[in-house]
């Protein structure tokens, strides 16, 4: 197996791509590819001030550095569920890419503010820890991106990640969800910043390559609570799709956004938000709710503590 640039030896086989490269050349095909993304979707303008969600993980750690080989000055910012090693060493990670590319992340501490960790959070809420996760990280990265004026939340999804979610909502008829899984969302001045996804094209295989090839020190192991979750069976079932018919994910998605922005412009455009507020305001910060109290000021109240966001600034 040759590399389709240079003829050496190849080093990755892009089946969905018919094409194999040698280590130098898959990153220049990769870069150009996320950079094509960005340009086509407009997904970062030049009087952006983004920030970038990180886990510690291959994809927003990658996100970050492929930013900064852009020249696209970009901090970070990280949610510490309080979940023993895996936060600890997750944490340690982003740390660590911080020093080399010269950024700072900011780290939310869920046990400092709520004196408890996400388990105990999520058992008193009587919710899942992912759905009480998604919630605390929801609220606190947008609040952190609308109050130190960063305009736009960049995030390390990836083709997989997005087919998978999407194949969830399909087969459950979750219409009012379709419109969530774009490949950005508009803002809400002043409540909401907008939101884009730059490896939205590229595989979890590509970006792993890409993590490792540039040598970037990321956690390999997977969320302790994502064990079980539905969206890994769907990503086995799409995998077993692609593995008969290579570049099916790709098809699926891309297929996606182009209906997407065709209901869009079409009758059925009542049905899709072009941003991604909730449709209204909590009567206690002021930020997108659905009505009332937001969860994030509902959870603090039932602990009896004060509303607030505090973070630790690194970098």
């Amino acid at each position: 197996m040759k590399c389709r640039i240079c003829g050496q030896s190849a080093s990755i086989a892009l089946r969905s791509h018919k094409t194999a490269f040698c280590d130098t050349h898959f990153i220049t095909f990769f870069e150009k590819r996320v950079q094509t993304t960005i340009r086509r979707y407009n997904l970062i303008r030049g009087d952006d001030r983004p920030i970038v969600a990180v886990s510690g993980g291959k994809d927003s750690l990658s996100l970050w550095v492929f930013l900064t080989r852009m020249g696209i000055a970009a901090d970070g910012i990280y949610v510490d569920l309080g979940i023993g090693d895996y936060s600890r060493v997750s944490l340690e990670k982003i740390k660590s890419v911080a020093d080399v590319i010269g950024r700072k992340v900011y780290i939310f501490h869920v046990p400092d503010i709520f004196k408890r960790d996400i388990t105990a959070v999520a058992k008193a809420l009587r919710r899942a820890p992912c759905s009480a996760c998604g919630m605390i990280k929801r609220y606190v990265m947008n609040r952190v991106c609308v109050e130190k004026g960063y305009n736009l939340l960049l995030t390390g999804h990836n083709l997989d990640d997005e087919a998978a979610a999407l194949f969830g909502n399909i087969l459950y008829w979750k219409k009012e969800y379709l419109w969530k899984k774009d490949i950005s969302l508009d803002e809400d001045e002043g409540h909401l910043s907008r939101k884009a996804k730059p490896f939205f094209l590229c595989s979890e295989r590509e970006v792993a390559a890409y993590a490792i090839i540039s040598g970037i020190d990321y956690i390999y192991e997977e969320c302790p609570f994502s064990k079980g979750a539905k969206t890994i069976t769907y990503k086995n079932i799409l995998g077993g799709l692609e593995e008969a018919s290579p570049g099916t994910k790709l098809m699926f998605i891309k297929g996606y956004l182009k209906e997407l922005q065709e209901m869009k412009q079409g009758p059925a455009r009542k049905n899709f938000r072009t941003d991604n507020a909730a449709g209204g305001y909590c009567e206690v910060c002021g930020y997108p709710s659905g009505g009332g109290m937001c969860g994030y000021c509902r959870t603090l109240q039932k602990f009896e503590i004060p509303c607030t966001v505090e973070f630790e600034e690194y970098g």
